[in-house]
């Protein structure tokens, strides 16, 4: 019996949303699903006891870029792998590292075969090849694997984004024929930039590689929410009804609800840590900025609606006091509250898909809160 599979256990009748099951060797989850970024080993200014016990987090990503630099993932697969490692017993997911190695590397050159690049961290030189990005991932020990893929930037031609469609479409073949530990499954990532025959196209071809799920990719990297909004809206009647589906980097509030209304299951972003560790909460109010004058005195939770660690028992003037003075507590407070947001967002979410209110719940949800 496979050790990977996903159900659908309810769905919508007024739009594509639905709750699901997906089963992983280190437990089950159930979508739609907020997955916190730990980069390198962990997420950020959060214990791995604070993810379980205060995020109530049911999986978490890691880097295969990152990870591979610094420690390596020679010496994570000698500790026994990231689960080992950063001694967590839950579902881990990895990418594979090429939206880091366009994005972050110093210099990279592109070519059918892979990726020359520099580290970012001294410059030394690199070669990521599908293969090389599936075998960083065997090693890293994750539960679910990306395929390497090109993610073109916002605003290239129709002909650029062509052609780097083509290029994911090979290594995906590559990268499914080296896979093969099955202890971990391999996602393919849909690209096609903002191009809809292109995002069909790159759906239809990466369906046979896709056993349990896949990723939706190249999305949420600057273009204007409505373009993502049209680009999900073509993908969205066209999904197999079977196949879990993961949105790659994104994770505001508006844009969760909007991405499981569009039939997403799962979904990622660094944004709630980073920007808690600059003094901004999301409540369910609004955006609450710590550091702010106004909050000097105020002797109130900072979301009266949310059932973390910092909101039961710290007051808005507690953590601006924390943030003016630099002090570590606050960003740690902050990102336990803005990651349980988040999840207790998709608790909702799955509340009002249950209710069959879904639609309802956007309405009043984004007038309560202002988020957009």
């Amino acid at each position: 019996m496979s050790e990977f599979e996903f159900k659908v256990k309810t769905k919508s009748s007024e739009c594509f949303a639905r709750i699901g099951e997906l089963k992983t060797p280190h437990g089950i989850i159930e979508t739609p699903v907020f997955m916190p970024v730990g980069t390198q080993a962990t997420v950020k200014a959060v214990e791995q006891r604070e993810l379980v016990s205060e995020v109530k987090a049911q999986i978490i990503l890691s880097n295969t870029y990152h990870l591979y630099l610094r420690p390596t993932a020679e010496l994570i697969e000698r500790a026994g792998g990231l689960h080992k490692f950063m001694n967590w017993n839950g579902p881990i997911l990895t990418d594979s590292g090429g939206f880091q190695v366009f994005s972050l590397a110093d210099l990279n050159k592109i070519t059918d075969n892979g990726v020359h690049f520099k580290s970012h961290l001294d410059g030394s030189s690199h070669f990521f090849t599908p293969e090389k990005s599936i075998d960083v991932q065997n090693k890293l020990g994750s539960d679910i694997v990306m395929a390497f893929d090109e993610c073109s930037t916002y605003g290239v031609t129709y002909d650029y984004a062509k052609a780097a469609l083509r290029r994911t479409q090979k290594w995906l073949e590559r990268c499914y024929d080296y896979q093969k530990n099955p202890r971990q499954m391999l996602f393919p990532i849909v690209q096609g930039n903002f191009f809809a025959d292109l995002r069909l196209k790159s759906l239809h071809d990466i369906l046979p590689y896709a056993k349990v799920g896949f990723s939706i990719g190249g999305l949420s990297v600057g273009e204007p929410k409505s373009l993502m909004y049209e680009m999900l809206d073509v993908m969205a009647p066209n999904y197999p009804e079977d196949k879990a589906r993961y949105l790659m980097g994104v994770g505001s509030p508006d844009c969760i609800i909007e991405g499981v209304i569009r039939g997403i299951d799962m979904f990622d972003c660094v944004l709630p840590t980073r920007i808690a560790r600059n003094g901004t909460a999301f409540t369910s109010k609004g955006k609450v900025v710590v550091k702010n004058g106004k909050y000097k005195e105020d002797f109130t939770p900072l979301d009266d609606e949310c059932d973390c660690y910092c909101c039961k028992n710290f007051t808005k003037a507690y953590l601006r006091h924390l943030f003016n003075n630099d002090e570590i507590l606050g960003a740690q407070l902050l990102s336990i509250h803005n990651l349980r947001y988040l999840t207790h967002l998709t608790e909702l979410i799955k509340d009002a898909i249950r209710e069959d209110r879904l639609l309802e719940f956007r309405q009043e949800y984004l007038k309560k809160t202002g988020y957009k």
